[in-house]
């Protein structure tokens, strides 16, 4: 009985149900003088129309199927591997295969020839001479899942009938467990694909949604991200505070052999020069006061993807040396550790300020900057590409609809026309704020969208702000009241309505009639 111990073995190894099945039986008909192999699982009716039992089913509702076989013809070497043929189901409690799942008993028989009345074909019986007969119930704690049953061409002896109530136990458990396993796949891939579809959704509400726009100055931009992206190189996205440096880091990340490794972010602003070390490369349990466990650092992190540095001219020049080495050797160690790590990592850096010069001014390592800057991206202010802001602003408009539960609309010319003429200091995060904050005080009304008012004067790049002339206080409300009698004045004297001052500049009637008044401007006759 050499094979049956080592099937007893292979079975608990076995994860998928239908391996399983063909284990049991294969193993079970190559035994000495065995005819016929067979196992029947429970399961719901499924052929009862054209079922050859159908008219002895109690009650259509569960039967034994056929699920696996093994066996051939004594006289003529045919194969008995087919799941067809009347015994494809039986109904529970019908013949000796259904009596056994009803009663959860086994039924034996050693002499077919002196008890012929437990088969249901005694002609294929006489004519394949088959003798014993072993029947055993598919217990799985206290449940039945099927039948095991074995034809012999020899009377069943004491010896063969112990193994197979002991195979029958293992093989209840085994498929039990297969089953489970078999389960504990199909959730996996389930959850797989859902992780990948979650990751795409984030994907496209990530910061500013996607890149919405369809203006030169933004197709210039992706241009360079379609031709950087597939490169190793490194990149330095460069623009003012709002313009969506974060997501064209994200794109550049989406158009490389590196996106499906991850995209891991790190705000320098926001390092405490003391843990600069332990952010970046990680520490090891006990390197410093607080270090209880081992911990992961942004480069480990992002192995195989892109570390994005955002705000990098943050960096203190004490610590910007360890990332050039990190950067140029391709390796690191944690800190409290000896042994050194690959960085495995593509660098995306971003800042809205003059990276050039802060290294004049001594600020920011020269031979960073150089390596940092290997392809720099200047990504252009809201105000030099007014062809984007209705998009954007259409799109802001739905996905807050959407976050806050309220109807979606639409914008009007009037509202077009008051985006496109306002000069966006805060580029499209502002215009992301001013559309929610709409969207939030009109929830049961006409869309109301509240600009503040446009400053003196903006420049065209984040460097110049810094050599502009400056409006003394004075200057600045004389240069307020000017705007607003030419706005009257263009307007006739009308405050609200289409065509008044209100509308031209923006603003509400009341908000425009409290400022005239503050200022002891009038309405010209």
């Amino acid at each position: 009985m050499q094979p049956l111990r080592r099937l007893l073995l292979d079975m608990a190894q076995e994860r998928s149900v239908d391996a399983l099945l063909g284990l049991i039986v294969d193993r079970l008909a190559a035994v000495a003088d065995a005819a016929l192999a067979r196992i029947w699982l429970l399961e719901p009716g499924d052929i009862c129309r054209v079922c050859p039992m159908a008219d002895v089913c109690p009650d259509h509702a569960a039967c034994l199927h056929l699920v696996a076989s093994a066996g051939r013809s004594h006289q003529q070497g045919k194969d008995w591997s087919g799941l067809g043929g009347r015994f494809r189901r039986f109904p529970l409690g019908v013949h000796k295969v259904g009596l056994i799942a009803s009663r959860a008993e086994a039924i034996e028989v050693p002499d077919l020839q002196a008890d012929a009345t437990w088969l249901a074909d005694p002609d294929w019986a006489r004519r394949e001479r088959i003798r014993g007969f072993a029947g055993q119930p598919l217990l799985h704690r206290g449940r039945v899942l099927g039948v095991l049953g074995v034809f012999l061409r020899t009377r069943l002896d004491g010896e063969m009938l112990v193994w197979l109530r002991m195979i029958a136990d293992h093989a209840a458990a085994a498929i039990a467990n297969a089953r489970a396993f078999e389960e504990i796949e199909r959730l996996r891939a389930r959850f797989e694909l859902e992780n990948v579809y979650l990751r795409d959704e984030v994907k496209a509400a990530y910061a500013f949604g996607d890149v919405v726009g369809a203006s030169p100055a933004l197709g210039a931009v992706l241009e360079q991200v379609d031709l950087v992206g597939p490169t190793e190189a490194n990149v330095l996205i460069l623009g003012e505070s709002g313009v969506g440096k974060e997501l064209i880091a994200r794109a550049v990340h989406d158009r490389s052999r590196r996106r499906d490794g991850p995209m891991i972010k790190v705000n320098c602003a926001s390092v405490p020069r003391d843990l600069f070390e332990s952010e970046f490369f990680g520490h090891a349990k006990g390197a410093f006061t607080g270090a209880v466990r081992d911990r992961v650092g942004r480069f480990e992190l992002a192995g195989g993807g892109t570390l994005f540095l955002d705000e990098v001219a943050e960096i203190p020049m004490d610590q910007q040396g360890k990332l050039l080495r990190v950067i140029q050797e391709r390796t690191f160690e944690r800190v409290g550790e000896d042994r050194s790590r690959a960085a495995d990592v593509r660098v995306v850096a971003a800042t809205n300020r003059d990276l050039k010069a802060e290294v004049d001014a001594g600020r920011f390592r020269p031979d960073l900057y150089y390596r940092l800057g290997v392809f720099p991206i200047v990504v252009p202010p809201l105000r030099d590409r007014p062809e984007d802001v209705p998009l954007l602003a259409a799109h802001f408009l739905r996905q807050s609809g959407r976050r806050l539960g309220v109807p979606e609309r639409r914008l009007g010319e009037r509202d077009v026309v008051k985006l496109t003429t306002y000069p966006w200091p805060g580029n499209v995060r502002e215009l992301q704020n001013v559309i929610e904050r709409a969207v939030i005080t009109s929830r049961s009304g006409t869309l109301q969208i509240d600009l503040p008012a446009p400053p003196a004067r903006v420049p065209s790049r984040p460097e110049a702000s810094a050599r502009r002339d400056l409006l003394t206080q004075a200057e600045f409300q004389e240069l307020e009241r000017a705007n607003l009698r030419e706005a009257l004045r263009r307007a006739g004297g009308k405050i609200s309505g289409a065509g008044g001052a209100a509308a031209l500049l923006g603003v509400k009637p009341t908000t425009l009639t409290s400022r005239l008044k503050a200022m002891g401007i009038e309405r010209p006759d």
